[in-house]
């Protein structure tokens, strides 16, 4: 498989710039791999997919609001920056990105806040865009996390063009969002309401949490033809025994173990034991599934509808079949379908 096995022409009006008024109502394609069926259905329908002792593997990361404006020292310049991740708490230092790049140099401060309460001392380049920043500020380290928090917005993908607005730090987070960590919400997520989560509940499907930290390198545009040689960045990734052990028994009784998600996809497969059971494990991650795959833990997923020539739709591609994934593809783009994070959804069964 090449990376020109992945484009498709994908019209500007099916990019969601808002949700569904309800999580459940999003629109819902449902793909059969055995009979190559496809159905139209609402996400709501869900539930009718599963049975007593299935299992939903839900990633419960949060959004933190990882963008800030801040202003250049001397000349005011307004600087984008999109905090990526923590690399000491002691010293306040995190990897970011700085946009636009060119205007900040090693050494350069930047000011946050009406009142300059926070300031950041730019320490190194990391890569174009790249930076590390030392944070200054005197206060706790809860005190100074808070500030970041307030200084924060939620990081809206740069599709979107329309301002932030309040409503965006709520629709953005999943329903089951608890472990803060990521630049980016998983986006299958989003789709399920708390009446949903309840129905299924009730009907005997055991939710199974695991955790990946959304970072930019799930966004990373793929740059080579030949997909052995892109480098995924890594993300942090917590399987819980609990969560290892309500998946294997599941797997043991042939149930449907569904992955809510190319986030939780990937985590799993991140994890496998030599008898394809889900081990637990605390650490990082960068793998990068492509066709041809052998999944070992999920045997259906649900995920939204993927960018041409992404890592997401490579994955999709390695579960679904690549010609049953296109011809499902294209059904969308003919069914007004909306695409991206606050798009319709698919499950793959």
């Amino acid at each position: 498989m090449k990376l020109s096995n992945f484009d498709f022409d994908l019209p500007k009006e099916l990019l969601a710039e808002y949700p569904s008024e309800h999580r459940d109502e999003a629109r819902l394609m449902v793909l059969h791999r055995d009979t190559q069926k496809i159905e139209h259905k609402l996400f709501r329908d869900l539930i009718d997919y599963f049975d007593e002792g299935d299992v939903m593997m839900l990633n419960n990361t949060k959004v933190f609001p990882a963008r800030m404006y801040g202003n250049k020292e001397k000349t005011g310049a307004r600087i984008e920056v999109f905090l990526l991740r923590e690399l000491n708490a002691e010293n306040r230092l995190w990897d970011v990105l700085v946009d636009p790049a060119r205007k900040i140099r090693i050494g350069n401060k930047l000011f946050f806040g009406d009142d300059d309460s926070l300031v950041a001392e730019v320490i190194d380049n990391t890569t174009s865009r790249g930076r590390t920043l030392r944070f200054l500020f005197d206060g706790s380290y809860e005190e100074f996390r808070q500030k970041l928090i307030d200084l924060g917005e939620t990081p809206l993908p740069k599709y979107i063009k329309r301002e932030v607005e309040p409503e965006d730090e709520e629709r953005y987070q999943t329903i089951f969002a608890k472990n803060e960590g990521a630049v980016a919400a998983p986006t299958a997520g989003l789709h399920f309401s708390k009446h949903l989560m309840k129905r299924l509940e009730i009907k005997g499907v055991d939710f199974a949490e695991t955790t990946l930290h959304v970072g930019l390198g799930t966004f990373n545009p793929v740059e080579v033809e030949d997909l052995s040689k892109h480098k995924m960045d890594s993300e942090q990734i917590i399987i819980p025994q609990a969560s290892a052990d309500v998946v294997n028994k599941a797997i043991g009784e042939k149930r449907r173990v569904c992955a809510v998600g190319t986030t939780v996809m990937r985590t799993v497969e991140s994890s496998v034991s030599s008898s394809k059971q889900l081990n637990a494990y605390e650490g990082w991650t960068n793998k990068f599934i492509f066709p041809p795959y052998d999944f070992s833990i999920a045997n259906c997923m649900v995920t939204n509808f993927h960018t041409p020539k992404s890592t997401l739709l490579m994955m999709v591609s390695a579960f679904a079949g690549h010609d049953f994934m296109m011809e499902a593809y294209q059904e969308a783009i003919k069914e007004k379908y909306k695409f991206y994070s606050y798009g319709d959804a698919m499950l793959i069964l």
